[in-house]
């Protein structure tokens, strides 16, 4: 997949801490299609990659809105965008990524955004109400200030739609196990925010019929336990082998380097940014073979299949050897 030169032609602070941009072709014309829920992998000057998602409506070819909050202890990326990139400035992106689709066969969307993540569940807003599709929206943030697209929300989502403005305080906010108590026949549930209400939603739904709920990370949702039960593993890691089922081609993955290290290093241009397995980005068809998902983002279901993995972080269990669809 070819990158993306991009031109910046609008830059609007949404909030305190958060920017929308707006980016065009560099070259002029229009932009590769994208879908409701999809996000672009822009690279920074450090060549950091991040993943930013698409918040206008996906029926417009000429441009792409993302909004970034500014996260001054991140690794760099969003400071970058906040600090240092201007009107008329280029960047470079993929074109755009699928990993948070959009069910339009449901009988109800219910979406459900925590502060940033307010910009994917945008795009589905335009969508379904393009398609008549009945939807509604619960849209979470500290007060009406730390509210990003305020007016945009209102006019898009019009009566359905609910805020809850907490003060900084979760508890005074959304009721997530009352509100999402009796799964509406039909219905498909999707939220975005941080790690806590990702966290808080999955819990409050884990009782919905599998399949019907749907998230995306900006970021690991993982407590401390889970990071260093993570680790821990990590430390007792074997080298193993993989076989790129395109060329049959074999590599040997080293106990200290990761899947995507030894595809980088051998000259495949694999998709990647976050280098932790929440994103996504980086997902490649398994072919043959166990694998040890460590990821966040293969549900349960998916990780028994077996049929995918995240190159980032997830590895093969003792014994085995991985064929990739590569």
């Amino acid at each position: 997949m070819p990158d993306l030169e991009l031109k910046v032609t609008v830059i609007k602070e949404l909030t305190p801490s958060i920017k929308m941009f707006e980016l065009v072709s560099a070259v002029g014309g229009e932009l590769p299609p994208f879908q409701a829920g999809a996000h672009i992998n822009v690279r920074t000057c450090d060549g950091l990659i991040r993943s930013y998602s698409l918040a206008n409506d996906p029926a417009e070819r000429d441009r792409y809105v993302t909004a970034v909050l500014r996260e001054p202890e991140g690794a760099g990326g969003s400071k970058w965008m906040h600090d240092e990139l201007k009107v008329g400035d280029l960047l470079t992106s993929s074109e755009p990524l699928q990993d948070f689709a959009l069910d339009e066969g449901a009988g109800l969307s219910i979406l459900l955004a925590g502060g940033i993540g307010i910009t994917p569940l945008m795009a589905m807003g335009y969508r379904l109400r393009a398609q008549r599709l009945p939807c509604h929206l619960h849209y979470c943030t500290k007060a009406p200030e730390d509210t990003a697209f305020m007016d945009e929300v209102k006019a898009l989502f019009g009566g359905d739609l609910t805020f809850y403005h907490d003060g900084g305080d979760p508890s005074k906010g959304i009721n997530l196990e009352e509100t999402f108590a009796t799964p509406p026949d039909g219905a498909h549930l999707y939220f975005c925010g941080p790690a806590g209400l990702i966290n808080a939603a999955q819990a409050a739904t884990a009782h919905w019929p599998e399949g019907k709920v749907h998230f995306e990370l900006f970021a690991s949702a993982r407590t401390e336990e889970e990071v260093a039960e993570i680790a821990a593993r990590a430390g007792a890691d074997q080298a193993f082998e993989i076989e790129l089922a395109q060329s049959g081609q074999t590599l040997t993955v080293p106990a200290d380097k990761s899947i995507l290290d030894v595809l980088l290093d051998s000259g495949f241009g694999v998709p990647y940014a976050c280098e932790e397995g929440w994103c996504g980005a980086c997902t490649t068809d398994l072919v043959a073979g166990k694998a040890e998902h460590r990821d966040e983002v293969l549900s349960d279901a998916e990780k028994a299949a077996n049929t995918k993995i995240q190159v980032c972080i997830s590895r093969a269990l003792p014994g085995e050897k991985l064929v990739l669809d590569l």
